[in-house]
């Protein structure tokens, strides 16, 4: 496995290149958040060490994951150490098939975080591809900008490389465009075309906006399809290109401000970052 190299920070700057402050740093949020938005830990961990005695918050001990704290105001500790804000990383993985897309697992299997290297901060990823899933894969400890990605209301486009069973043909990609009803749930994708076509199996490429739980396999399930492979290629702007299977790699600079603008241009606003 490549090593991931030393992650690219960023910060939030204004338009006189100051750093300016965020609407998380001027408003109340719950201790447990405000652990996981300052890149310490998830939030599911953070209750863990504020039920378990391990937080003070402004000198006190606290119990209470939603105690409101003032980020960039208040003081807190976890086992006497502060907690400051961890500088944003933004990491691009291509996950191999096999792997769950968790911190941990409770059947013990191999999760995506057995291929970064120990000297990470904590990092969560950004939505998920299932186990059987492959592809690009973003993982961040900035939480507002991956909720932002992860958003189905961001409508931000996420392409796949689908290999099915079948000999598709573009019937099939606008049947898939059309959409299906599973129980009550329509589900669809924003595009699709054939790719290549093999001997007894094919390449699909289709894009979605939406973001549903096992939107494609869902799909192609339903009309009785299988999916052989199913890789995430890209995320809006976003390729997965070169990167070998396994590894990861920090965003870089124009790579996160494309990320942005393509959220600027699909919700309306979105903060410009630029490198420190």
């Amino acid at each position: 496995m490549q090593p991931v190299k030393h992650a690219i920070e960023f910060q939030k700057v204004s338009q006189n290149n100051r750093p300016m402050k965020s609407v998380s740093e001027l408003r109340k949020t719950g201790l447990a958040r405000a652990l996981s938005k300052l890149g310490f830990c998830s939030r599911s961990q953070a209750a863990t060490f504020i039920r378990g005695g391990h937080v003070r918050l402004n000198g006190r001990p606290c119990r209470d994951i939603e105690t409101p704290v003032r980020l960039g105001r208040d003081r807190i500790e976890v086992d006497g150490n502060v907690v400051a804000a961890e500088s944003c990383i933004y990491l691009v993985m291509n996950k191999p098939r096999g792997l769950v897309t968790t911190a941990s697992d409770e059947k013990g299997r191999m999760t995506v975080y057995s291929l970064l290297t120990d000297d990470l901060p904590w990092v969560a990823p950004i939505g998920r591809l299932d186990k059987a899933s492959e592809g690009l894969l973003l993982l961040t400890n900035d939480s507002e900008w991956g909720a932002r990605i992860s958003d189905p209301a961001s409508h931000l486009d996420k392409t796949y490389h689908v290999q099915v069973g079948v000999l598709a043909d573009e019937t099939l990609a606008d049947e898939l465009v059309r959409g299906v009803l599973v129980g009550e749930e329509s589900l669809r994708a924003k595009g699709a075309r054939v790719l290549r076509l093999g001997e007894k199996n094919s390449w699909l490429e289709i894009v979605l906006d939406e973001g549903k739980n096992r939107q494609i396999r869902r799909i192609l399930e339903h009309l009785g399809i299988p999916v052989l492979r199913l890789i995430r290629v890209a995320i809006g702007p976003l390729a997965l290109r070169q990167l070998a299977r396994g590894e990861s790699r920090s965003l870089t600079t124009s790579e996160k401000i494309d990320l942005d603008h393509a959220l600027k241009i699909c919700r309306g606003k979105t903060p410009i970052v630029e490198k420190k």
